[in-house]
């Protein structure tokens, strides 16, 4: 039963992602009718909200875009940095949303940001145990018991990680989506199809906090369901 949902988790999480890929697309050859730049549009949204420590900057990659609070960079993709479209408002604004949220010492984002070694030593934690249990390697040293609470443990971590991050997403969307219609940044069929591209976005952050809660069921069932 576990395993025909998490492949159905699987599935409908690659539809998700095909669905981004194809709105972000379509929307990044719309142009924007007031010709700002995401890079323009994020310094805008930062200077309104009183926000001038954060640096606005270009890195490399496709859907690579993304908010930085240990060194207070709004990191834009090349699309969307230089790019005059729908898509790229929508994303700069959303990545400013997350500034805000620092600057505001959003509650979510502040436990997210606190989870984050947590994370980053499970995800090593987790890759020694796969490593352990495949090839054998110090399996005297580590009963299968032990290997399935540690397994369990680590799947929590990242269950809690994903859930805590769909508010602060859905969050970023509502503030970016509110600022760009007060400051009549996009026009009323531009603000339809932001607000698409930005819940497509959210989507998939819908879908990997319940493929990461269908994967802790499936790890406790298997090794602790006996129990």
């Amino acid at each position: 039963m576990f395993i025909a949902l998490v492949v159905g988790i699987m599935i409908i999480s690659w539809a998700v992602q095909n669905s981004l890929k194809r709105k972000f697309k379509k929307y990044s050859q719309v142009g924007l009718h007031m010709g700002l730049s995401g890079k323009e549009v994020a310094e805008l949204m930062l200077r309104d909200n009183g926000i001038d420590d954060v640096q606005v900057v270009s890195v490399l990659g496709r859907l690579t875009d993304h908010y930085n609070p240990l060194d207070k960079t709004v990191n834009l993709s090349p699309d969307v940095y230089s790019g005059r479209s729908v898509m790229a408002t929508a994303v700069a604004a959303h990545e400013c949303g997350h500034a805000v949220q620092h600057a505001t010492a959003y509650a979510p984002l502040k436990m997210r940001s606190a989870l984050v070694p947590l994370q980053a030593l499970s995800s090593r934690i987790l890759n020694i145990l796969f490593f352990v249990m495949i090839f054998g390697v110090g399996a005297s040293f580590l009963p299968p018991a032990t290997a399935g609470v540690l397994i369990v443990g680590v799947y929590s971590v990242f269950t809690i990680f994903a859930f805590v991050t769909l508010p602060v997403e859905y969050d970023a969307t509502k503030r970016a989506l509110a600022w760009i219609d007060q400051r009549n940044i996009v026009n009323g069929k531009e603000h339809e199809m932001a607000t698409d591209a930005l819940n497509a976005a959210a989507r998939t952050y819908l879908v990997a906090a319940l493929g990461s809660l269908a994967m802790l069921l499936y790890y406790a069932m298997a090794f602790l369901g006996n129990d």
